[in-house]
């Protein structure tokens, strides 16, 4: 049974050895920001199936108890940022990304801190799930390894928009994360020149803008105290809006969108920007991709 909306929590997942303070700031602030609950979950493998020597027992039993301590004190940072927010724990025995996702159809938002593997230690490393996370959840899906920067002025929120359906589910979500901070929101489209261009490079820019006009149009009514702004970015959509990002209180993209590659879960630039960003990076799915 799924929750009612007012009591979706925003659940984190819990890493051991110790929590990371940005991600566990980041997540209770979003939870008093959307008056919700904050979940905190830590995962540990259960030993192999059949495996019932003292040896395993034994190892499990370890796994829960340093998984309670870490719990404990992220819990604990938490509530001394807000005294009054609402944290519960819990251990989970599983594989990490299968638990959060789980996690994700009953969540508003899961948050992950990033320890900012390198691609090579993302496809080697069992402990990175930020990469299979974004692209089954749920729910949108934060990844924080660098705070959100508070000391531009006026701050915003960057997204990234292409026209798909991913990138409007995206352009939604960003209003209303600038909305609970003040922000503004800058709305990006960044694009490659191809080597052939069948008009100038002018005429092309300005059709892009008018086609990012109207991808954003109408989209932010419920928030109108939100500035918006338009960019059109020449580039790689990575490095520029990683570039981007530098200043940004938070990046938000579609999970998947124009120019990727076919049947990727989890786009291109998106999977870029969880190693490239240099704030928050919120990845947004769309109801479409939980039906494929």
């Amino acid at each position: 049974m799924q929750p009612a909306a007012a009591h979706r929590p925003i659940v984190l997942g819990v890493d051991a050895p110790a929590p990371m303070p940005t991600a566990v700031a980041w997540a209770a602030d979003e939870a008093v920001r959307r008056d919700r609950p904050l979940r905190l979950v830590h995962v540990v493998t259960p030993p192999p199936y059949g495996s019932t020597g003292a040896e395993w027992v034994g190892s499990l039993k370890e796994e829960h108890r340093r998984g309670g301590v870490v719990l404990e004190k992220a819990a604990l940072l938490a509530r001394e940022r807000h005294p009054a927010l609402d944290v519960t724990t819990e251990t989970v025995e599983g594989v990490t990304d299968r638990v959060l996702c789980e996690e994700s159809r009953r969540a508003e938002l899961v948050v992950l801190g990033s320890r900012r593997l390198s691609r090579a230690e993302e496809w080697l490393s069992a402990s990175s799930v930020a990469v299979p996370l974004s692209a089954q959840a749920h729910c949108p899906v934060a990844v924080v390894g660098a705070p959100e920067h508070s000391t531009e002025q006026p701050p915003f929120v960057v997204v990234g928009v292409d026209g798909s359906r991913s990138s409007a589910a995206a352009v939604d979500f960003a209003f209303g994360l600038a909305a609970r901070r003040r922000a503004g929101l800058r709305a990006v489209w960044t694009w490659q020149p191809p080597l052939i261009l069948p008009t100038d490079e002018h005429t092309a820019v300005e059709t892009i803008r008018r086609q990012l006009s109207e991808s954003t149009a109408g989209r932010g009514s419920a928030h109108p105290d939100v500035r918006l702004t338009h960019d059109v970015l020449v580039g790689h959509p990575v490095e520029q809006l990683a570039a981007a990002s530098a200043h940004a209180l938070a990046v938000v993209v579609g999970r998947r969108g124009h120019g990727g590659f076919t049947g990727m879960r989890l786009g291109s630039v998106p999977h870029g920007l969880l190693h490239r960003a240099h704030c928050p990076v919120v990845i947004v799915p769309t109801s479409a991709d939980h039906r494929r």
